[in-house]
């Protein structure tokens, strides 16, 4: 038996945890769910939050950083802000008459290797109003962003600037640290 394989078999037989913060909030959303927070519901809520980590188990997210609550709020509020002037764009883009706007699609390498921040700016762009991310590469840590209203080269730009932006503003909020991928920042 070769190591990788002795790995796989001994990673099969390992013993399963339950993350008791998921379960708690998976039983939540089971009780909204049905509208219903008798003892009844939220027993089997709990029972099947249980039984579903135990038998689809969440791979282990690593936070490599630390929470750096100076720097969050400050995220929330670029973001909050981002959300209202996109709304105000593609309003506008929608009211007017005739003219169609032009879209382009994206590619924006990232400069961190965290799951965690690739996750995270692609889950963000996605909520900006005019952009949605179409393909994330995990291998490469690369997005691939739909962006309405780009009419050139230098809107494109705007755009690639404004996603690594987000990167960034979550990589101080996230304390999490950047590898030098031999990319420019």
């Amino acid at each position: 038996m070769s190591g990788s394989q002795a790995a796989r078999a001994a990673s099969r037989f390992r013993p399963r945890r339950v993350n008791l913060v998921l379960a708690a909030w998976m039983t939540l959303v089971w009780a909204a769910l049905w509208q219903d927070l008798s003892a009844f519901t939220l027993i089997c809520g709990a029972l099947l939050a249980v039984a579903l980590q135990l038998v689809f188990p969440m791979p282990p997210v690593r936070l490599d950083g630390r929470v750096r609550p100076g720097a969050l709020l400050g995220f929330v509020g670029y973001f909050i802000v981002q959300v209202l002037l996109s709304s105000l764009q593609v309003s506008r883009h929608v009211l007017r008459f005739g003219a169609q706007p032009r879209n382009a699609v994206l590619e924006v390498d990232l400069r961190s290797e965290s799951d965690f921040i690739l996750t995270a700016v692609a889950v963000v762009t996605s909520l900006i109003p005019g952009s949605v991310v179409i393909e994330a590469r995990r291998s490469s840590h690369t997005l691939y962003i739909h962006a309405l209203g780009v009419c050139d080269a230098a809107g494109v730009e705007r755009e690639r600037a404004r996603t690594l932006d987000t990167e960034a503003r979550l990589i101080r909020a996230f304390g999490i640290p950047v590898a030098d991928r031999g990319r420019a920042p």
